[in-house]
């Protein structure tokens, strides 16, 4: 029971440490899309992570870095796979969680001028998000 909850407050601990930028990824898609070995997956959302990074000119020091955030996570979210005293729930979050972190350390591996160009990619994915979803009738507070 302790490593069940030993796990879940990691998870916490995780979700609480990311950025609001890097919040809301779904996906355990790697988020460099130029990356070697990225695995492929349906969610829509994941393309869109790959986007926010896709075309930044990278210094060898900073693929290098990247590289190794990847390798690091990628390491964890195996051992998180087959860890038999996490149900599939749990493994989820965990992974989800680690997928979180690792988009922002790769954030943070980038140059002012890159983090902004992400943070605008960003912003207009989900000003394209909100378009698509069409206009939210308003609700009145409750009392």
């Amino acid at each position: 029971m302790d490593r069940n909850r030993i796990a879940i407050a990691a998870c916490l601990v995780l979700l609480c440490a990311v950025p609001r930028s890097a919040r809301g990824d779904s996906s355990t898609q790697h988020p460099m899309s130029s990356a070697p070995n990225a695995a492929q997956s349906g969610s829509q959302r994941v393309g869109s992570l790959e986007d926010d990074f896709a075309g930044l000119d990278l210094s060898d020091e900073q693929k290098s870095e990247i590289e190794k955030i990847r390798q690091d996570t990628e390491s964890r979210r195996g051992v998180v796979a087959k860890d038999s005293n996490l149900n599939s729930d749990q493994k989820n979050a965990m992974i989800q969680g680690y997928a979180r972190l690792e988009y922002s350390q790769i954030f943070r591996v980038l140059t002012p001028i890159q983090q902004r160009v992400v943070r605008q990619r960003i912003m207009a994915r989900r000003a394209a998000d909100q378009a698509s979803k069409g206009p939210q009738p308003h609700q009145a507070p409750k009392n």
